[in-house]
């Protein structure tokens, strides 16, 4: 089970739907919801950056300070609204990628948002986190309504390691669903990972742990990503769950890739591991 969860709290109207989220999760799971919002640097850099200007950099950084602790205060008013029962509220003065890198080692899940092009969204934050952290990432659509997220989950299966990952750290979830679905796209082109019978191996597993299970085999000329999501909305799934950049980062940035498509366009949560 999730017993503590982070949010990432800023000052976007996107937050409302990573809340969601946040909050279905913890009230699921009986879980500790921490709101994490960040002054986005911490004083000594502030200071020294702002100490050749003409600007009072204690009263500016104040000035931070306080934006910040007033987003953590409309989350915990917002979380409690929505059910939940343990709320923290966490300021850290730093930069908001390593703000919450360090408090997720403390957590079983960080709840993030999509970049949306938001200006008060920070850029790159979501593959930040699922490449550098060492919790999984739940990456939010501002699409997201609230819907119950845990009923039907659609699980990207490639044999990879990071796929490994991301099915051990969803298993909370995927033990209470109504149906997973372990969606194979082309297998055949990495035959060397799946074995005789593509997903019948990982499907086992899963049924082992008591998790409801179906293995879907889908042959696609269409890219990976596309056809996941495709798959998740004909089957109504309320979660994908997914490896994060199972290739090389040059081949994710320059050459594209599954984890950025849908990092950029899944209309539906995402739990991603790497």
């Amino acid at each position: 089970m999730y017993k503590t969860i982070i949010v990432h709290v800023d000052e976007s109207p996107l937050l409302e739907a990573r809340l969601r989220a946040a909050a279905w999760l913890a009230n699921s799971h009986a879980a500790h919801l921490v709101g994490c919002a960040a002054t986005g640097m911490s004083w000594p850099a502030y200071a020294m950056l702002t100490g050749s200007m003409a600007v009072s950099p204690v009263a500016e950084f104040d000035s931070l300070r306080s934006s910040a602790r007033a987003s953590l205060q409309r989350f915990a008013e917002r979380a409690a609204r929505l059910g939940v029962a343990s709320i923290e509220e966490r300021l850290v003065e730093d930069e908001n990628r390593d703000a919450l890198l360090l408090q997720a080692r403390y957590a079983d899940l960080v709840v993030t948002g999509q970049d949306a092009g938001d200006e008060a969204t920070v850029r790159g934050l979501p593959q930040y986190l699922a490449m550098h952290g060492v919790r999984p990432v739940l990456v939010v659509p501002p699409s997201y309504d609230g819907a119950p997220i845990a009923d039907e989950i659609l699980v990207g299966w490639d044999g990879s390691a990071q796929a490994i990952r991301a099915i051990g750290a969803a298993m909370p979830l995927l033990a209470r669903a109504a149906t997973v679905r372990l969606a194979l796209v082309n297998p055949e082109l990495e035959s060397g990972l799946h074995g005789e019978e593509p997903g019948a191996d990982m499907a086992l597993y899963l049924a082992r742990h008591g998790v409801r299970v179906e293995v879907q085999v889908e042959r696609s000329g269409a890219a990976v990503g596309d056809a996941l999501l495709g798959l998740a909305r004909a089957s109504g799934a309320g979660l994908l769950v997914s490896g994060a950049f199972g290739h090389s980062r040059y081949r994710e940035i320059v050459l594209g890739g599954v984890t950025r498509l849908l990092l950029d366009r899944a209309p539906l949560p995402v739990l991603f591991a790497h």
